[in-house]
């Protein structure tokens, strides 16, 4: 046998670096190939998905919008749109000369380009529909002509929004006043001129933080300030535009009130005209609670039912005309009038964002029966809400649009579901099973619409109704076939004076809405509380959703992980001890069982509300001073309790009378946490956070963890947006947004000591900026 010869080894190698070298993880050709595997599957899954990728260019456009709201500042939002063109550029540079990456550098151009533009595009709506608010609250008099007039009977009042100039800068602004009901007049409509003293305030940023961003609402309606009348109004100058949209639409609500009385009266107005100013609040509470709250709101619902039926009335209409029906294709005639009574009819409700939503989207789906097309699908969805995003991208962060299309997203998706379709196809079978058949897809309708929306539900208003399936199986065909058309029947039958019993039969129907309604919200367990939901987790919830409906097969089922990871990231959520108000006047402290405690009692139904659903405390709210472990003075209180192991003493103050300073510093000193609503002095200096006017007028609300000590503000979430810097008060050298932790030596005081005086003589330097 022949001796075995050593390896052959290069010049200047070892013979250990050979075997190395041949190593597959240490091989640059082998780590490279399953770069390319995965890109060729990429590639020929995006070859197979089709038609399925169409919906995936819509989501990008939102997803750059969403992009800039969630972003702080312009160099990040600079960086948003350069950082998917360079990848672009460089995919390019790589597959450019390459057939078996086609598919995926189309899609890898498509997304970074709309994505970009989505930035842009937001970018530049705010820059032109932002209006500064003013610097600070003032009362003034003030003359304007009526832009807007939005009644609410229901609330005792009506809503001017008026053009104005500031009387001292004379900048252009537009404002929005309130106007009680026994102030108001008819001859306020839109193009009046009117004289008025009123007190006005810059839009309001959220309270705390995860609660309404009205001011980021008046930035983009360009809402300067709002305020309330003081004294009477005059009428300057009538208006002289005749009798428009808005006009019309106020007519038919007061004709329809006049008809029908209650809420039941106020909704039939809503579904006619779009008005909601009419219902009552513990009916919209109930209609809320029980998931049918999206009826009140023009939306798909309304606007398909009105286009089925002018449809449908004009195919059977048109065919009484032989002449025409043998020389005009009937469907595309019935398709168009169908098309011009939405356009109408969406106009007259108000052109709110998920009515044109909807108007766009029986259009699209008249136009695809025209052409011999698939009606329903996820591309006519998509298409729809580019269009809706393409005129008012702003709308992406309000909830309406988000409820509105998820909802659709969901429906579509559902239906088209090969189980579904199998489960609905024809088939030899009596009226009873077909029937069936029916309720229980629109029971399963209703459920996965209820989770489509629950993270949106719980991102926005953080509660959610648990019997909403149920209540939405009777009460959408109860409005559908029932109500609706009898509306629309009485109207008709008012032009000739018969309209009253249809008015009777139309309050009946709306009467049992009204009961279901009730019903289902007052069931035990019907509402659910939940703590603000972060950023990430709604992300992840929305990514995982918009998988499970955009792609087809077993691929779909990979949006279940982001959404699993999601429920558990909100399931660990922890509630906030704390919530600090961005004014200091209210402090909400949590944990004390399923009570929620106050420092203020109040009778703002806007703030106890934000208060109970960011805190998630179902109890009736207590005040600090009826609190047995609390000690309250006119002036402060004070109150220990334990979080995350330790005891914490918190000092609060409950006015804005002198304080002698030595003694202030004194108390300040034997607390953790000092929370006023005015500035205090240097001397105020507690072991951990001192919460004044100082630093809250640069941070806004405060939501507070004790475990773990995490702090989140309301400044937190707003970066450099033009709605928080232009209402932003010049900083000051005290404020701090991040208080320093200090490690806490010194003992506990006795609980209850340290209330600080009130100080007779002396300068008030407790309140000295």
């Amino acid at each position: 046998m022949a001796p075995r010869l050593p390896p052959i080894v290069p010049l200047g190698e070892q013979p250990g670096d050979a075997a190395m070298r041949h190593t597959p993880w240490r091989s640059r050709a082998r780590l490279s190939s399953v770069g390319g595997w995965i890109n060729g599957r990429a590639d020929q899954f995006l070859a197979s998905a089709g038609f399925d990728r169409g919906p995936w260019l819509t989501v990008a456009l939102l997803a750059g919008i969403a992009t800039w709201f969630v972003l702080p500042d312009r160099p990040s939002w600079l960086l948003a749109m350069a950082i998917p063109l360079i990848l672009l550029c460089l995919a390019w540079l790589q597959w450019r000369m390459r057939d078996d990456r086609v598919h995926l550098l189309a899609a890898i151009a498509s997304v970074t380009l709309l994505f970009a533009f989505g930035v842009a595009l937001i970018w530049s709506r705010s820059e032109m529909a932002g209006m500064p608010p003013l610097e600070r609250t003032q009362v003034m008099t003030i003359t304007g002509r009526v832009l807007d007039r939005i009644e609410q009977p229901a609330e005792g009042r009506t809503r001017l929004v008026l053009a104005i100039r500031d009387p001292q800068t004379q900048r252009a602004l537009r404002v929005r006043i309130n106007v009680p009901l026994e102030k108001d007049s008819a001859d306020f409509r839109e193009g009046a001129v009117v004289q008025l003293r009123s007190r006005l305030m810059p839009p309001a940023p959220p309270m705390v933080p995860g609660a309404y961003n009205f001011a980021r609402t008046a930035w983009f309606q360009g809402l300067a300030a709002t305020g309330n009348v003081i004294g009477d109004i005059t009428l300057v100058a009538s208006s002289n535009q005749g009798s428009g949209l808005a006009q019309w639409q106020r007519s038919l609500s007061d004709h329809i009130r006049s008809q029908l009385g209650g809420s039941a009266g106020a909704i039939a107005a809503a579904f006619a005209s779009g008005d909601r100013g009419g219902i009552a609040p513990e009916h919209e509470e109930a209609m809320r609670d029980s998931g049918l709250t999206h009826l009140l709101s023009i939306s798909g619902l309304h606007v398909s039912a009105v286009i089925a039926a002018a449809y449908l009335l004009a195919l059977r209409l048109l065919a009484l005309l032989p002449w025409l029906a043998l020389r005009v294709r009937l469907p595309l005639m019935a398709a168009g009038l169908g098309a011009l009574t939405g356009i109408f009819y969406t106009l007259l409700t108000g052109a709110e964002v998920p009515t044109i939503r909807s108007c766009v989207g029986a259009v699209l789906v008249l136009i695809a029966l025209a052409l011999g097309r698939e009606a329903l699908s996820l591309r006519m969805v998509a298409v729809g809400a580019a269009f809706v995003l393409l005129l008012w991208p702003e709308a992406l962060a309000g909830p309406s649009f988000q409820m509105s299309f998820a909802a659709v997203i969901a429906l579509v998706a559902l239906h088209e579901c090969q189980p579904v379709r199998t489960f609905l196809a024809p088939r030899e079978e009596g009226w009873l099973m077909r029937g069936g058949r029916r309720m229980a897809i629109l029971l399963l309708a209703g459920i996965v619409i209820e989770i489509a929306l629950m993270p949106i539900v719980l991102f926005h208003f953080h509660r959610a109704g648990a019997y909403g399936a149920f209540a939405n199986v009777v009460a959408i065909p109860l409005v559908t076939f029932i109500s609706m058309p009898l509306i629309a029947l009485a109207l008709l039958l008012d032009l000739v004076g018969l309209g009253g019993p249809a008015w009777w039969l139309v309050g009946q129907s709306l009467d049992l809405l009204i009961a279901i309604a009730e019903y289902t919200a007052n069931r035990p367990g019907a509402v659910r509380l939940m703590p603000q939901m972060d950023y990430p987790t709604f992300a992840l919830f929305l990514a995982g959703g918009f998988w499970l409906a955009l792609w087809r097969g077993k691929a779909r089922l990979l949006g279940l992980v982001p959404t699993a990871i999601a429920t558990v990231m909100l399931l660990a959520t922890p509630v906030p001890d704390l919530l600090i108000t961005g004014d200091g006047r209210h402090v909400a402290i949590t944990g004390e069982g399923d009570r929620l405690l106050l420092l203020r009692d109040t009778n703002s139904d806007f703030t106890l509300d934000n208060l109970r659903e960011l805190s998630g405390a179902e109890g009736e709210p207590l005040p600090l001073s009826a609190w047995p472990g609390a000690k309250c003075s006119r002036d402060f209180c004070v109150i220990r309790f334990n979080r995350a192991g330790r005891d914490w003493d918190v000092l609060m103050g409950r006015s804005r009378q002198r304080i002698e300073e030595r003694a202030l510093a004194a108390a300040c000193e034997r607390a953790d946490i000092v929370v006023s609503e005015r500035w205090l002095p240097r001397s105020c200096r507690p072991r951990w956070l001192k919460a004044d006017r100082s630093m809250l007028s640069q941070s806004g609300g405060l939501a507070i963890v004790l475990d773990g000590q995490k702090i989140t503000s309301v400044a937190d979430a707003q970066g450099d947006h033009g709605w928080w810097l232009a209402g932003l008060p010049p900083p000051s050298p005290r404020a701090s947004f991040t208080p320093e932790l200090q490690q806490i030596h010194a003992p506990i005081v006795e609980h209850g000591q340290g209330i600080p005086q009130r100080s007779r003589i002396g300068p008030d330097e407790a309140q000295a900026p």
